[in-house]
């Protein structure tokens, strides 16, 4: 949305209106030790084409660094085509229901990230039709639950690496329902999980977070 500046007849206007003499008057409340009383320090304004130029070199002068601050904040490439594809109309406005061309279009996006995941992993079932990863691990834990039926262990087997939000959601869904999360632990010095005799036995669902909390890839031979 561009901005459009006001004009100095509608300024004053606003001014009289909220029994004030200038705009600094707004700012009465901050104390006077933290009001920058000269601009001289700041440049001339710049285009836009020479502000950026600006921000590329100045950013180069950082070294480039890898994140592995994990919480699912982790580097990871982006083809260029997913930036045009998601800004389709399409796909960027497809939120209410009865804009039938809009719909259609995310629904046809979900079929196909689907399908490619079912592919990927060999699995039977994939969803992405939930609105976040908490709620659709938790909606995940209860349908591995009633999957089962009366077989049902009613028992969840949860690495502690996965996201603490997401647990803390999983365990406000299944609290009432009678459905124990076993947790896996986690070695505080490097991530991996760590197994014991509590890990042992019968389960109607196992969680794997890839990677996990911390950024570390899960051993998930021994895992399964």
């Amino acid at each position: 949305m561009p901005f459009i500046p006001h004009t100095d007849i509608q300024i004053d206007h606003q001014l009289k209106t909220a029994g004030i003499e200038t705009i600094a008057d707004l700012f009465s409340e901050v104390p006077d030790a933290l009001i920058m009383r000269s601009d001289s320090a700041l440049p001339p304004g710049l285009n836009e084409m020479a502000m950026l130029r600006m921000m590329r070199d100045k950013a180069a002068q950082d070294p480039s660094l890898l994140c592995f601050i994990g919480g699912g904040a982790y580097e990871h490439h982006i083809p260029a085509a997913v930036f045009d594809l998601a800004g389709r109309g399409e796909f960027y406005t497809a939120y209410t229901p009865y804009q039938a061309e809009a719909s259609q279009g995310t629904l046809q996006t979900l079929y196909e990230f689907q399908s490619m995941m079912t592919a990927l992993t060999d699995m039977d079932i994939s969803n992405a039709s939930l609105y976040d990863g908490a709620t659709a691990l938790a909606e995940s834990v209860l349908m591995a639950v009633r999957v089962q039926g009366r077989k049902a262990t009613k028992r969840i087997l949860m690495p502690k690496g996965v996201h603490p939000h997401y647990r803390h959601v999983v365990q406000t869904m299944v609290d009432l329902q009678g459905i124990e999360i076993v947790s896996i632990d986690f070695d505080d010095q490097i991530g991996t999980m760590v197994f014991d005799q509590s890990t042992v036995g019968d389960f109607d669902a196992l969680v794997i977070p890839q990677p996990n909390f911390f950024g570390v890839l899960n051993d998930i031979d021994q895992l399964t």
